[in-house]
C-alpha cells in the first residue's frame, strides 16, 4: 500500500519540542522513520545533531530506547545490541543505527563497512546535511565542491562528495535506498520496506540544514525539492540488486528534464564563493550520475520508459 497522510499511523514517537534548529529537516525525517518502524526499535546514535534532538535522559524527545555511542562506532554498537538481544531471546525489535554524514562517510565508515560485509541484521540510516553541523559546520566527505564551511572558509571545498549509497551497494547488501526529508512519504515507504528485510539495510536521507547552508529556515522543503528537481539528489532503491527510481525522480525520468543545477546552488549562501568552473564541474557530475541512473532504470524490470 502506498503511504499517504490518511494511512500513516497516528501514534507519535517523536514528541513535540526538541533542541534542533528552526527548519531542521532531521526532525521531519526522524518523525517518519520512527512512525514507519512503529516504535519497535532500539536506536544507536553517535555524536551528531540527533543526540541534540534526543536530549538528555530522562528529559528526552523520543519514546524509544536509544544508546549514545562513540563517533566511530554506530555500526559496531548495533552489532553488539543484536548480540545482546539474541542472548536474551528478545525478538521483534529492529536495531537501527542513525548517524550523520560525518559519522557515516568519514569517521564511522570502517565499522559500517565491516558490519555490511558480515551481513549484520540491522538498518543503518544516514541523515546527510553535508557537513559536521553539530560542531559548527566543518567539511565532511559529503560536502559539495565549492561549498564554504568552517574548515574551507575562503575558497570552499575543492573535492566532489562521496557517493555513499553507491559505496554501500558495492557491499552486496539486500537493500539500499536514497530518500529526502522533503518527500517524507517516500522515506516512510522505504523505511517500512527495509524494516521487513533481513541483513544489512542502508538508507541515505538528504537533510537540508538552514544555518549550515545559509538559507532561510522556512525554505527547507523548497531546497530539498530543488535538490531532486536539479538532480543533485536522485531518489531510488536497490532491492536484491534490482534498481528502481522512485517518487519525484521517477516522475522526472518519465515526463521531463532536470532543472539547471545553478537554480539549486544560488539559493544557498554556502556557495557564495563558487566559481563558474566549479558550477560546470558539478553540473557535469550531476548529468553523468543522472544518465547512469536512467540507464540502470531502463534495464530494470521496473523500467520507467
Amino acid at each position: 500500500m502506498k503511504a499517504n497522510a490518511v494511512n500513516l499511523t497516528e501514534k507519535e514517537y517523536l514528541l513535540q519540542g526538541n533542541r534542533t534548529c528552526p527548519g531542521c529537516a532531521l526532525s521531519l525525517a526522524y518523525r517518519h522513520i520512527l512512525k514507519a518502524l512503529e516504535g519497535q526499535v532500539i536506536v544507536t546514535v553517535p555524536p551528531s545533531c540527533l543526540t541534540v534532538l534526543h536530549g538528555m535522559y530522562p528529559i528526552t524527545s523520543v519514546t524509544v530506547p536509544c544508546v549514545n555511542t562513540p563517533f566511530a562506532s554506530a555500526a559496531a554498537s548495533a552489532t553488539g545490541l543484536l548480540a545482546g538481544l539474541k542472548a536474551l531471546g528478545r525478538e521483534g525489535l529492529t536495531v537501527v543505527a542513525v548517524a550523520g554524514d560525518g559519522g557515516t562517510h568519514d569517521i564511522g565508515l570502517q565499522a559500517l563497512s565491516a558490519a555490511a560485509e558480515r551481513q549484520t541484521d540491522f538498518l543503518y540510516i544516514c541523515y546527510d546535511n553535508e557537513g559536521y553541523m553539530n560542531t559548527g559546520n566543518q567539511r565532511s566527505g559529503s560536502t559539495p565542491l565549492g561549498a564554504i564551511s568552517g574548515t574551507t572558509p575562503i575558497l570552499g571545498k575543492q573535492q566532489i562528495p562521496k557517493d555513499i549509497a553507491a559505496i554501500m551497494e558495492a557491499h552486496g547488501i539486500p537493500y539500499v535506498a536514497t530518500a529526502n526529508a522533503s518527500y517524507p512519504l517516500d522515506l516512510y515507504e522505504k523505511v517500512k520496506k527495509a524494516g521487513a528485510i533481513r541483513g544489512t539495510r542502508f538508507i541515505h536521507v538528504f537533510s537540508p540544514c538552514p544555518p549550515g547552508w545559509s538559507f532561510p529556515f522556512n525554505n527547507t522543503i523548497i531546497i530539498g525539492k530543488l535538490a531532486v528537481e536539479t538532480g543533485w539528489v536522485i531518489l531510488y532503491e536497490v532491492e536484491d540488486g534490482v534498481f528502481r527510481l522512485t517518487s519525484a525522480s521517477e516522475s522526472i525520468a518519465k515526463k521531463g528534464d532536470l532543472k539547471p543545477l545553478r537554480e539549486y546552488l544560488v539559493e544557498q549562501g554556502r556557495f557564495k564563493s563558487i566559481t563558474e568552473q566549479q558550477i560546470e564541474a558539478l553540473q557535469r557530475w550531476v548529468n553523468a550520475r543522472w544518465k547512469r541512473c536512467l540507464d540502470r532504470a531502463d534495464k530494470s524490470p521496473h523500467s520507467v520508459h
